[in-house]
């Protein structure tokens, strides 16, 4: 079981509350905008097509991915120049992290990283240390209690490359153009998503069983993901749901 994806139901599960909300809309209005720098029309750009659905798919509204296409082309005033970076490193139990950045600083959020990772137990990697272990796939993650049959019609359909249970829920893995596709699918055939996205998934997962560094897995996962510059943390950890419950209490 990826540990990002079982790390993404619980984020769900724990962003109802606006603060939350608010952070990931900046999030993804920062990938909109750097994503329109290759041009502003959706249809022309594949990038800025994922971008715009990936915010979508978080009700992110019209107006406010408008807005950030605007900044990204210029027509919205100065736009900041953001760097992409990916960061590497480990967390407490040898489980490897790939923390996917945005900035307009780089000695900022290179000091931010290894600060949490000093606190916290962690360690950061040469870059490709850790980064050989992922690749990228769709995931899209269904609410519990949905028929495998009406799952499997949908996204078989649409696209999907493999169907596994999760929980009581399903985990719908396809590739990374296609994952949005297969939501749209999901949502006509009137079946609810809980997360959809195009993570860093790995192959080999390292197995913890114990709460100690469950939980320190997770408050690094938190304390990174709280960073503005942060625009998402895949890891490799295999965590039974009951251990995560415990340890995400």
């Amino acid at each position: 079981m990826s540990g990002h994806s079982k790390w993404a139901t619980i984020k769900h599960k724990k962003g109802a509350a606006d603060a939350a909300r608010g952070k990931l809309f900046a999030k993804l209005a920062r990938q909109v905008e750097v994503a329109a720098k290759g041009g502003g029309d959706p249809d022309m750009n594949a990038t800025l097509r994922t971008a715009v659905q990936k915010a979508k798919a978080a009700s992110m509204t019209n107006d406010a991915i408008d807005r950030a296409i605007k900044r990204g082309t210029g027509e919205g005033g100065d736009a900041v120049v953001y760097e992409t970076i990916m960061y590497e490193g480990y967390a407490p139990g040898g489980v490897a992290l790939l923390i996917d950045v945005l900035t307009d600083n780089r000695n900022r959020i290179s000091a931010d990283v290894r600060q949490v990772f000093s606190k916290l137990g962690g360690s950061m990697a040469e870059p490709g240390a850790v980064g050989w272990q992922f690749e990228r796939r769709g995931v899209i993650v269904t609410v519990d209690g949905v028929s495998e049959d009406d799952v499997m019609m949908a996204a078989l359909e649409a696209g999907a490359d493999d169907i596994v249970p999760q929980g009581d829920a399903w985990r719908i893995m396809t590739a990374p153009s296609d994952v949005y596709n297969v939501k749209e699918a999901l949502d006509a055939a009137g079946i609810e998503t809980i997360s959809a996205d195009s993570p860093m998934v790995a192959e080999n997962l390292v197995p913890v069983t114990d709460v100690k560094d469950a939980k320190a897995i997770l408050r690094i996962l938190e304390a990174l993901e709280d960073n503005d510059d942060v625009q998402d943390v895949f890891s490799n950890f295999d965590i039974s749901d009951e251990l995560m419950e415990e340890a995400s209490a």
